[in-house]
């Protein structure tokens, strides 16, 4: 039996109402992944929840809830905007059920959810509007003890990496990646470049396997390619043997 949770965050956004509505609607591959609503209640959901969910409040620019069926409850996402001076203000409440170990992953989510809307936050300031090239990749099993120190090491990021700092990534068989370090705690990494936001996830915090996440902006990327590089990185930086910090 799952016990059900509410994680809640707010804050000021650089953009418009609109804007801001166009990016949880629209554009979640810019910041989140790709995921698809029919624009109306009722309309259905697809991407978000495994076997997908329903649009239960749709009213642009102010308020939009989507909601799907998941194990012994819920998974639902309600998002409310209204105007703040030159910007919007969004409150946001995810609820759901959590069926394991419930403060573990009710942590595990909590900051995950803060690192997405910092992630919608940069989206906005930087690439309103835009689709992004989404990919994403996991590490292997064995990376969910010591993975993300070994993943910062073989991106060249020391320890004491902070945000506003400009770093050179340099991901072995992959092109350099020059850009400012947006985020960094001791479970996630954000790199803002030129044309991309580049995201890392260090989830052996919760003992988890770690992984990557990118939204790339320049024009003409192959998804697969660029997926397929990224977990080839990935395999061969947290093999087994280097895999324990």
């Amino acid at each position: 039996m799952g016990r059900q949770f509410e994680v809640r965050w707010e804050g000021d956004l650089s953009a418009s109402p609109s804007e801001v509505w166009a990016g949880f609607t629209a554009h979640t591959s810019g910041w989140l992944w790709k995921i698809d609503y029919e624009p109306r209640v009722g309309g259905a959901e697809r991407g978000l929840s495994g076997s997908g969910g329903t649009v239960t409040v749709w009213d642009p620019p102010n308020r939009f809830v989507t909601r799907a069926v998941d194990g012994d409850g819920v998974n639902e996402l309600d998002y409310r905007v209204e105007p703040r001076g030159t910007g919007s203000y969004l409150r946001y409440v995810h609820r759901g059920v959590i069926a394991g170990d419930y403060e573990r992953e009710l942590d595990a989510c909590r900051q995950h959810t803060a690192f997405y809307q910092h992630t919608f936050g940069e989206y906005l300031r930087h690439f309103a509007g835009r689709d992004a090239a989404y990919i994403s990749a996991d590490g292997p099993g064995s990376s969910a003890r010591g993975g993300f120190a070994a993943l910062r090491r073989a991106l060249g990021v020391g320890p004491d990496v902070a945000v506003g700092d400009r770093v050179r990534l340099t991901p072995a068989g992959l092109a350099p990646i020059e850009g400012t370090v947006d985020y960094a705690t001791h479970a996630f990494l954000g790199v803002r470049g030129a044309d991309a936001l580049y995201r890392f996830y260090g989830r052996d915090a919760w003992g988890w396997p770690v992984g990557v996440a990118h939204h790339l902006f320049a024009e003409g990327v192959d998804e697969a390619a660029e997926t397929s590089a990224w977990q080839a990185w990935l395999t061969a930086a947290l093999a087994p043997s280097g895999a324990v910090a």
